[in-house]
């Protein structure tokens, strides 16, 4: 059997602990794909993945990733064959099987997206799943009719993952972006204006005035990977007939809200799921993420690497909040 090399996360009581490890490779069944991973990235959810109270794994010892990229090994599906270059974001990857972080990952073939032309593997992993939310909410917002030339855009924890990659695709589509941020620093105002948002907000901004139930309004539309409370505030700003893209919960899965952003302006709540999105939506969104939302420089003004060494420390930041853009994991 082949050995790899992986970051394994081991239950030790109420504690879980990573370090990285020599694995062997189980035996290819039919329609699997073994994929040599060339990269992966670092997300919120893969934190969650290595604390006992984050309920994303439910089995230890695992190997996390939500993310991958890399060429094939090995097939036994007609669909792949060896040496074809392919990715892998959602589904179970680094959740109920063993993920990315890792030299070899051992998927279901149905899982597997052909790299698009236009990306290699480390600008597929600066997007990975945070890059393909970040698209999927855009792409949802111009279904419901979202237009540069109907006002500002708001994306809220825009120094994040997702809404990092969603200033810079709606700056490259023409938007007027705010993008909203609780750090404060330089460097932060820097990266947001850097990746073409014209406004940048602390979240107090964006604060109804008090007994207010609804405010005035203000949004086009809204990315926001961030809810909790902030989410009534968000929707009872957008304008008549918008709506806000809604991937995450990193301010809390719980928000209060009232009825009258939607049956006065017509708002839609648009819900986003990027690990079970059917493959052909799939396949059309990354697409359209090597073509017209591929940012300008994306690896520049977006990421940072990593090694399987140093990723404790990655998954660390991120969990606490202090995560800026996206981090490739090299493998």
């Amino acid at each position: 059997m082949e050995k790899y090399l992986a970051l394994v996360a081991r239950q030790e009581g109420a504690e879980v602990r990573t370090a990285v490890e020599t694995l062997e490779a189980p035996p290819l069944q039919d329609g699997q794909v073994r994929i040599r991973v060339a990269c992966s990235s670092v997300n919120f959810k893969d934190a969650l993945a290595v604390d006992p109270r984050g309920h994303v794994v439910k089995h230890y010892p695992h190997v996390p990733g939500i993310d991958l990229a890399g060429s094939v090994a090995a097939s036994k599906d007609a669909r792949f064959k060896e040496g074809d270059r392919v990715l892998v974001t959602g589904y179970g990857l680094g959740v109920s099987v063993h993920g990315g972080y890792a030299e070899l990952a051992t998927v279901p073939a149905d899982w597997v997206v052909p790299l698009p032309g236009g990306l290699s593997a480390r600008e597929a992993m600066a997007f990975g799943t945070a890059g393909f939310t970040s698209a999927l909410s855009v792409l949802r917002l111009e279904e419901a009719g979202l237009a540069p030339d109907q006002g500002p855009v708001l994306v809220t924890g825009a120094t994040g993952g997702v809404g990092s990659v969603a200033v810079s695709m709606l700056a490259g589509l023409g938007y007027e972006v705010a993008a909203s941020t609780r750090q404060s620093d330089a460097d932060a105002q820097a990266l947001l204006r850097g990746l073409g948002a014209r406004e940048v907000l602390a979240p107090e901004a964006l604060r109804m005035p008090e007994g207010k139930a609804i405010a005035r309004e203000r949004w086009a539309g809204a990315v926001d990977p961030v809810g909790g409370p902030l989410l009534r505030d968000v929707l009872g700003a957008v304008r008549y007939g918008g709506g806000v893209a809604l991937s995450g919960f990193t301010g809390g899965a719980d928000f209060a809200a009232n009825v009258y952003p939607f049956i006065l302006r017509g708002v839609r709540l648009l819900g986003i799921d990027s690990v079970l999105c059917p493959m052909p939506e799939r396949l059309r969104v990354w697409q359209r993420m090597a073509g017209d939302l591929k940012p300008a420089g994306l690896l520049d003004a977006i990421a940072s690497e990593t090694t399987l060494a140093e990723l404790p420390g990655a998954l660390a930041a991120i969990a606490r909040g202090e995560m800026r853009g996206r981090v490739i994991v090299t493998l």
